[in-house]
């Protein structure tokens, strides 16, 4: 993590606690809530557990506090209220509006236990080449690469349902906006819903590749997916070259995993849902940090 990740990290801490801290009016705490959030994102920034930042020998000159709480300290602060409002407002402002962009992506990305792992909420489910147990993210990934929205669910879920909560989450798209996605999601319901959202879903369409279709089902699926199918059959090509696109989905995964301190895998001491939330979040926090320091080096050039 280079100096400008971290200094627009700490300085976004910062200014979000401080309004946190008034509307929510903290008692008198010997540890600020921005020394606790920071601390974490240290230590998520160096793949270590918690305990790891409460010893004053892992700390550099780029962040030393002065005081530092206890393990047990740090772990009760950590689950507070005000801490996961903070690393909220912190990521909606860092990963910025899913509204911005006219081509979007939902994709989906497991993140894999060991099969001799006690967590029960870990569980079993398909992956690439056969089965494993752990937990998938999913994303909703924009154009510039950003994951304005997200959710960790166990590896049993299924795509459709966690991409329908996504967007339910978002506010109207611009007009008719792309979302491209594999086959999984090609469902009569999210059709419906992203075009009540002002916007279409792009993906290979499930069934006789015919295009054959039952005049009841055909009025069942919603005028968003029969235009796909209608397009799909009249410009194939055209429809093929949008959707290859797609790539920059797995580009954005490429991103968010390959540079130091980014979202390989799960580390050992990363177990329970809302601890996986809580780690692959700050995780994406700083992969957008890292976008944003990248921006502005660019920009002063």
């Amino acid at each position: 993590m280079n100096r400008a990740q971290w200094s627009l990290i700490l300085k976004t801490i910062k200014r979000i606690s401080r309004s946190v801290a008034v509307e929510q009016r903290p008692s008198r705490l010997r540890f600020g809530d921005w020394l606790i959030v920071s601390m974490y994102f240290w230590t998520v920034a160096h793949d270590r557990p918690q305990s790891w930042s409460c010893r004053r020998e892992n700390y550099s000159s780029l962040f030393r506090p002065r005081k530092l709480p206890s393990v047990s300290q740090f772990n009760r602060r950590m689950n507070q209220r005000r801490v996961l409002e903070i690393l909220n407002r912190l990521h909606r402002e860092l990963g910025g509006d899913i509204t911005a962009t006219a081509l979007s992506y939902l994709d989906g990305k497991p993140l894999t236990v060991g099969v001799a792992s006690k967590d029960p909420d870990a569980k079993s489910g398909h992956v690439m080449g056969g089965y494993a147990r752990g937990y998938k993210l999913h994303a909703w990934m924009s154009e510039d690469r950003r994951i304005p929205l997200w959710a960790v669910m166990p590896l049993n879920v299924h795509e459709v349902p966690v991409a329908q909560a996504l967007v339910e989450q978002a506010p109207m798209l611009s007009d008719r906006a792309l979302v491209l996605a594999d086959q999984n999601y090609d469902s009569h319901k999210l059709h419906k819903q992203i075009d009540r959202h002002n916007g279409r879903l792009l993906v290979k369409p499930k069934g006789d590749s015919s295009g054959k279709r039952h005049p009841v089902t055909l009025r069942q699926m919603g005028p968003a997916r029969r235009e796909l199918l209608a397009a799909q059959k009249q410009t194939p090509g055209m429809i093929r070259l949008v959707h290859r696109q797609r790539v920059h989905a797995e580009g954005t995964f490429g991103n968010l995993c390959s540079y130091g301190g980014g979202l390989t895998c799960l580390p050992p001491w990363v177990r329970r849902l809302h601890r996986v939330r809580r780690w692959v979040g700050a995780k994406i926090i700083l992969y957008h940090a890292r976008l944003c320091a990248k921006r502005s080096l660019k920009m002063a050039a």
